[in-house]
């Protein structure tokens, strides 16, 4: 791993202003350091050889007070520069990883990669707060400061410098040779919190399921058997960093003492004063503690740039082209038609759609039937533009689909997902992601289309809070939500993937007689099995009988 991805400063801004700072607090840190070796050097020389009182060193002792002063604030302004700055990118990272996985679709984002995302953005990301705050001012440190006390010791010593500018090397050296076990390590903890995380997510899923089938006990089990693996490997990247940190504290110990021992010798001998000698025994442990902090922090932040740069490889990753050659036609007046569409997705031998052709004229609505795995679903998200035709094409009014502004056509039509999502918050506010200025009334009134007379009920009707997935409503009433907030917009063309699944018959009648009205005036695509739905279809297809098996 690098130690600074220079993507991480593209793709963060608030980064490169951070490093910046870094750089200049960096010089001035080196030289302070400096300054106070050479003042506490000239002080202690002068009391010991030249016999000089508190009156007589009050000025070295003063800007010494004064140095140690201005470090601390500079230590204080780096944490607080640190934190803030930390916040920063992660925030960054996480909206530009949001916004760029929306543009990338529901087919990329589908299936694991959903719970690789949400550890990634979450868990993570987590992990630059090391990087930023401590990890980056280190390197910053680790560049400048050895450096400045190098030239300074060549200035003061020149058997010192010599021997500091050999043995300084052996750091980085043995830094990068750790560092390069360690990384293995980090990328085997990492796969398994991901292994983890996602099956983790697809457990939680799919709990009540198993639960009715009685395989809730086996999956714990494996959910154990994984955890365990991940502690595992996380142990065993802590033994590798405590001894990586032994190691690099031993070179330093052994560095410094060859100086300390070169410049004792020297001292007994008359050869070198005492101030000098001061002087560089006070420089030479500071110009290798840069780099044995950078060691420390190196195994703090490996997570976290691990994850950041999965974060930026999904910033990198191409949005697939949305045409936007042509504009859309008006969609309430236009046919929309399926030419011979054969629809595969990656990794599957059989398509699943073969050869289908369909027309939809304007202001039909269209019900689309025929057993499970025949392709129903994969016809809506085709509508949608979510997915792209193999063979054949998708005309509006003559234009294949893939010509025209994706985004525009999107804003014509209002697509109910088989498994529709609600979010944690009101039941007001899951109706109003479809208009967030629709006002009360408006959603009441698609409430009451969707069937959804039950909100009246809750005791705090619209303003009912919800969890996650819409926890606190039973699954028909999920649907009816979901429901609501397609009926709210004024697209021209709805596609209903299954809008009563989860309701028992009479609540299928009374939604049934509510849509009645609502789809009058517009284009329907419904795609259902259950007979008070197909009431309401000018027209049934049976998508079986069109679609020819290959």
């Amino acid at each position: 791993m690098r130690p600074l991805d220079p993507r991480l400063l593209t793709h963060a801004r608030a980064a490169r202003g951070y490093l910046g700072l870094c750089v200049v607090l960096g010089t001035a840190t080196a030289g302070l350091l400096i300054g106070q070796a050479l003042l506490l050097a000239a002080a202690i020389s002068g009391a010991f050889l030249s016999g000089l009182g508190l009156a007589a060193l009050r000025t070295p002792l003063l800007l010494l007070a004064a140095t140690a002063v201005a470090r601390a604030l500079l230590d204080w302004g780096q944490d607080v520069a640190g934190q803030r700055a930390a916040a920063s990118v992660k925030s960054q990272l996480r909206s530009g990883l949001l916004e760029h996985a929306v543009r990338l679709g529901p087919g990329w984002v589908s299936g694991e990669r959903s719970g690789e995302l949400a550890l990634l953005a979450v868990r993570g990301l987590d992990g630059l707060d090391g990087y930023i705050a401590r990890y980056l001012p280190a390197l910053v440190l680790a560049v400048i400061v050895p450096g400045a006390v190098l030239a300074a010791l060549l200035g003061t010593d020149l058997t010192a410098g010599v021997t500091v500018a050999l043995t300084l090397p052996l750091v980085p050296v043995f830094l990068v040779l750790v560092g390069q076990a360690t990384q293995q390590r980090t990328d085997r903890q990492w796969r398994a919190l991901s292994v983890l995380a996602g099956h983790f997510l697809d457990v939680v899923t799919g709990l009540p399921t198993l639960k009715v089938f009685g395989r809730a006990r086996a999956q714990a089990e494996t959910i154990r058997t994984v955890t365990d693996d991940h502690t595992r490997a996380t142990m065993s990247t802590l033994r590798v960093a405590f001894l990586s940190a032994l190691v690099l504290e031993l070179v330093s110990t052994l560095s410094v003492a060859l100086v300390a021992v070169g410049v004792g010798l020297r001292l007994v001998t008359g050869t070198l004063g005492l101030e000098p000698a001061l002087a560089v025994l006070i420089l030479a442990p500071e110009a290798y503690r840069p780099l044995r902090q950078l060691g420390v922090h190196h195994h703090a932040i490996a997570e976290g740039m691990g994850a950041a740069s999965e974060a930026i490889d999904v910033l990198e990753t191409p949005v697939p082209q949305e045409g936007g050659r042509y504009p859309v036609p008006d969609v309430a007046r236009s046919t929309v038609l399926l030419d011979a569409v054969t629809v595969r997705y990656p990794g599957r031998g059989a398509p699943a759609l073969a050869d289908v052709s369909l027309e939809i004229r304007p202001g039909e609505t269209v019900a689309v039937v025929g057993p499970s795995g025949c392709g129903k679903s994969t016809l809506a998200t085709l509508l949608v533009g979510v997915v792209r035709p193999e063979r054949g094409r998708v005309t509006v009014a003559g234009v294949d689909l893939a010509e025209l502004d994706i985004g525009c056509w999107r804003r014509q039509l209002a697509h109910l997902p088989q498994h529709p999502r609600l979010l944690a918050g009101t039941i007001a506010e899951n109706v109003r992601l479809a208009d967030p200025a629709a006002p009360a009334c408006a959603v009441r009134r698609a409430l009451y289309a969707a069937g959804a007379d039950f909100v009246d009920r809750l005791d705090r009707g619209m303003d009912t809070v919800l969890g996650e997935q819409g926890a606190g409503l039973s699954a028909g009433q999920r649907q009816r939500v979901a429901l609501a907030r397609v009926l709210l917009t004024a697209a021209p063309l709805l596609v209903l993937d299954e809008p009563t699944s989860g309701l028992d018959a009479t609540s299928e009648h009374a939604v049934a007689e509510a849509l009645c009205a609502e789809i009058a005036t517009r284009t329907v695509v419904l795609i259902t099995h259950r007979p008070a739905l197909l009431e309401l279809a000018d027209r049934v297809v049976h998508l079986d009988r069109i679609a020819v098996p290959t």
